[in-house]
């Protein structure tokens, strides 16, 4: 996945997103998962970590598309989202779940996704574009529009009107509400 596929608008991200997989390599091991559901986060939206502008938590949204951005929450689990649209302008895609493909087990929720695939703060902000990164995105399926479900996102207090949550139909590994 080049560059050019992360800067389009973050819905449109979302939805392609389903069906490609994570990876991370660990030493000799990679961990993969086929991404099955996501979140969008665009920076007018309340319930994005970019609202209320540039922080230093969540300074990587600012940047480019194609990086990531793992945050830590509730003091406990850290979560992983895709860095999408342009410079300065903060927008991102929360991976939400995972299918199991390589190394892992359970990870069907942000945090058991992070925990399942090792990822930590460590991989914050690292381009998920560059050959020689040890996270990236690679491509695998594409999913079709009708195997696509638009949904109100979840685990939130505000813009829960929003149906940038999208998943693929009956895949067990989804997220519960």
């Amino acid at each position: 996945m080049d560059k050019s596929f992360y800067s389009q608008n973050t819905i449109i991200v979302a939805k392609k997103l389903l069906g490609k997989n994570l990876c991370h390599k660990v030493g000799d091991i990679v961990y993969k998962g086929m991404i099955v559901e996501t979140e969008a986060y665009k920076q007018e939206d309340p319930a994005c970590h970019a609202y209320c502008g540039l922080t230093p938590r969540n300074q990587v949204m600012f940047e480019n598309g194609g990086i990531s951005y793992v945050y830590f929450i509730y003091g406990m689990h850290f979560c992983m989202n895709v860095v999408t649209e342009r410079k300065g302008y903060g927008c991102a895609v929360l991976i939400r779940a995972l299918e199991p493909v390589e190394n892992i087990d359970n990870s069907n929720g942000p945090a058991k996704l992070t925990k399942a695939m090792k990822i930590t703060r460590h991989e914050n902000g690292i381009s998920l574009t560059d050959k020689n990164s040890n996270l990236w995105i690679e491509d695998n399926l594409d999913i079709s529009n009708e195997n696509i479900i638009q949904t109100t996102r979840i685990g939130i207090k505000q813009g829960i009107d929003l149906p940038w949550r999208f998943y693929i139909k009956d895949n067990p590994w989804v997220s519960k509400n």
